[in-house]
């Protein structure tokens, strides 16, 4: 593996194992992570689950080509108690939220199931191209041990890219929360020349490439101490495995006076004034980061004109 700067914390690691014909990223988050979570007071279960999700918005985010472009991860309920998840990535900016039900999520124990979590629920995945403007929907059953497992069958059934994702969080007593995540693909065709493994069910470069990747624990994903590209070369050192900095991940939350101002003129001025407190001001909260906007309905009218 060649000598590169060692990526830490919120800053994906992208690899290819051109022998392998598999690429991968690898993603610790720390900062960043406790920076989205702190705006909200969530329970440990919640807690867990969004830092997963948040890791598994970075990892498919850093496949994104177009440098404008947005994922968005959305899970939503079939009946459980948590009623909305809800991530995105635009050119190394993250947020996310949780909308849940905390009397019914105090009752599902501290290592519930996917089901357990959503009931019946459905993961959507969205890949929305700045530049052609054109947008990728798949959209899965919330099924299997993890929301990680459910991505992989977005990939199987989508996208036809045989997928592993492993993703890993805990809360640190000194550190606060730290979550990790690792998602290995084979290579699309065009990409290495090669055929497409969902044609070719006895791949033994893929096999072998997952086998060595699945033994790869959430503790080392977590570990503050190792370095990905130390990870990386624990799993791979066998190969000739080249890594290359992503983009570094930060808190995106792109809330404002000025576009919930935006938002609120599309509104007919009579319901504006319905939703307008004894001050004559609507207060907006953003859900992602859980700050308040309070908005004068002139600013609102003057907006209208100016347009």
């Amino acid at each position: 593996m060649s000598e590169t700067i060692e990526t830490w914390f919120d800053q994906p690691l992208l690899f290819t194992i051109a022998e392998r014909h598999v690429r991968g990223r690898l993603v610790r988050l720390g900062p960043t992570l406790r920076t989205i979570i702190g705006a909200h007071n969530y329970p440990p279960v919640a807690e867990k689950l969004l830092a997963e999700a948040l890791v598994l918005t970075v990892l498919l985010g850093s496949t994104l080509k177009d440098e404008n472009g947005q994922m968005t991860l959305q899970a939503q309920t079939g009946g459980g108690p948590v009623e909305l998840l809800v991530c995105d990535y635009r050119g190394g900016e993250l947020r996310g939220y949780l909308k849940f039900d905390a009397e019914r999520l105090a009752e599902v124990g501290p290592e519930p199931t996917l089901f357990a979590l959503f009931g019946e629920g459905f993961l959507a995945i969205t890949f929305d191209q700045a530049t052609t403007a054109e947008r990728y929907q798949g959209i899965v059953p919330l099924e299997g041990a993890s929301i990680g497992v459910a991505a992989e069958h977005y990939f199987e059934q989508s996208e036809q890219i045989p997928s592993l994702i492993k993703l890993a969080a805990r809360h640190d007593p000194e550190a606060g929360c730290l979550a990790g995540g690792l998602l290995l693909q084979h290579l699309p065709e065009g990409e290495v020349g090669r055929d497409r493994l969902h044609v070719r069910h006895d791949n033994a470069e893929w096999e072998h490439a997952k086998t060595i990747a699945a033994t790869l624990k959430g503790e080392e994903l977590t570990d503050p101490a190792t370095s990905l590209e130390t990870l990386a070369w624990r799993l791979f050192h066998e190969d000739e495995v080249r890594v290359e900095p992503g983009i570094g991940v930060s808190r995106g939350c792109r809330c404002s006076t000025g576009y919930f101002a935006g938002v609120l003129a599309q509104f007919p001025e009579s319901e504006r004034a319905d939703m307008a407190d004894e001050n004559g001001r609507i207060v907006v909260d953003c859900a992602f980061c859980s700050r308040f906007f309070p908005i004068p309905l002139d600013e609102i009218s003057s907006r209208n004109r100016a347009e």
